[in-house]
């Protein structure tokens, strides 16, 4: 199985557009894009672009940490090569999140895991995650 890039795609679009606020300075706009694909998403690969731009954009910590494994766990779910390319950042991303919140073992455990999928992206098409372009 691949799941191709659509640009077209409802919840890639509402993302793209809160990218755009966020770009624009405009974070309360960007953020109601990000819960608008949210409530949108009908998939989980959707679910897993949503929930990984809500997470960029929560305040506290534990939110973040919330939405950066519910990105995830969609990620997972799809277990698919062109989207294994976003393991790294999300393992990252939630080992950051522990070690703010103090929690070392946890934070080690997710750098490890972040570590064991760096290399070259298998998603040879767009990647609106780690990257701005899409």
């Amino acid at each position: 199985m691949n799941i191709k890039f659509d640009p077209n795609n409802v919840v890639i679009k509402l993302c793209v557009s809160g990218m755009s606020f966020e770009d624009s300075g405009k974070i309360e706009d960007a953020i109601m894009m990000f819960q608008k694909a949210w409530n949108e998403a009908t998939n989980d690969y959707e679910r897993f672009i949503a929930a990984y731009h809500l997470a960029r954009q929560q305040k506290s910590i534990t939110d973040k940490l919330k939405w950066m494994e519910i990105s995830l766990q969609c990620a997972l779910n799809i277990n698919v090569e062109n989207v294994k390319s976003a393991y790294s950042t999300l393992y990252r991303n939630i080992a950051k999140c522990f070690e703010k919140l103090g929690d070392s073992d946890h934070a080690k455990k997710y750098y490890e895991l972040s570590n064991s999928y760096k290399g070259a992206p298998s998603d040879e098409g767009h990647f609106i995650m780690g990257q701005r372009q899409i």
